[in-house]
């Protein structure tokens, strides 16, 4: 869809609410405050909660996200069609792309984990909207996964024409070397989510990822207000 281009196109600073770092309760105050510093798209990642649990945060989540960001669910497609979030991100072991699609229906950010060139061509034609790509460097989140080969990423990127993220081990200090090599999405969970002042390093972020680029997409913070884009529901 068209109106999903364009809204992709448009995200560069990604930010992962890890339960595995967070709590629910401050997991929502870094949304709200997120959101008003001007990410462009925020997932929600709850790999040992309940369904009840994650779904009411997921709820609450969605009323401060609709019609500002898009609010993805990792994993649950489950809850991503109750609480009408805008997506759902896979696994290499989740539900297929197809499957998803049959659940949530054309309106719905679709999103794929890969690790190789292989699975992200898979993804690509297997119709996902976007793709996370890591882990790029060592991260806390998974600790068994090793750091991957940055020939891979700039395979990936110059192969793969759907949005790419960057992700796992994202930090402030890494985003001009990765741009360097052709990267210009990101997505960051702990740089973000443990800072002291995140609307600060939100800001520190997008404007190391908007040096070089079009003063549209410095400017989308200004404009989030203004874009609107389907639910679920």
């Amino acid at each position: 869809m068209l109106w999903k281009r364009k809204l992709l196109s448009r995200c560069k600073l990604y930010l992962i609410l890890d339960s595995q770092v967070n709590d629910y309760r401050k997991l929502f105050e870094i949304a709200k405050s997120a959101i008003i510093a001007g990410v462009d798209i925020i997932q929600l990642r709850d790999k040992k909660g309940s369904t009840k649990d994650i779904l009411e945060l997921a709820n609450k989540i969605v009323g401060i996200a609709k019609n500002k960001v898009p609010f993805i669910i990792n994993d649950r497609v489950d809850i991503a069609k109750s609480c009408g979030a805008a997506g759902v991100h896979l696994g290499q072991d989740d539900l297929s792309i197809k499957d998803a699609r049959k659940i949530l229906g054309d309106k719905a950010i679709i999103g794929m984990s890969c690790q190789t060139l292989k699975q992200a061509k898979e993804a690509e034609q297997g119709k996902a909207d976007y793709i996370g790509l890591g882990s790029v460097f060592t991260t806390f989140t998974k600790p068994g996964r090793k750091p991957m080969d940055l020939k891979l990423l700039q395979q990936v990127y110059s192969q793969i024409k759907i949005p790419v993220f960057a992700i796992g081990g994202i930090s402030l200090d890494k985003i001009i070397f990765l741009k360097s090599l052709g990267v210009d999405r990101f997505a960051v969970c702990r740089d973000i989510c443990l800072a002291e002042d995140r609307k600060e390093i939100i800001k520190k972020f997008k404007r190391y990822i908007c040096e070089g680029n079009s003063t549209v997409e410095c400017q989308l913070p200004k404009l989030r207000t203004r874009v609107r884009f389907p639910s679920l529901a």
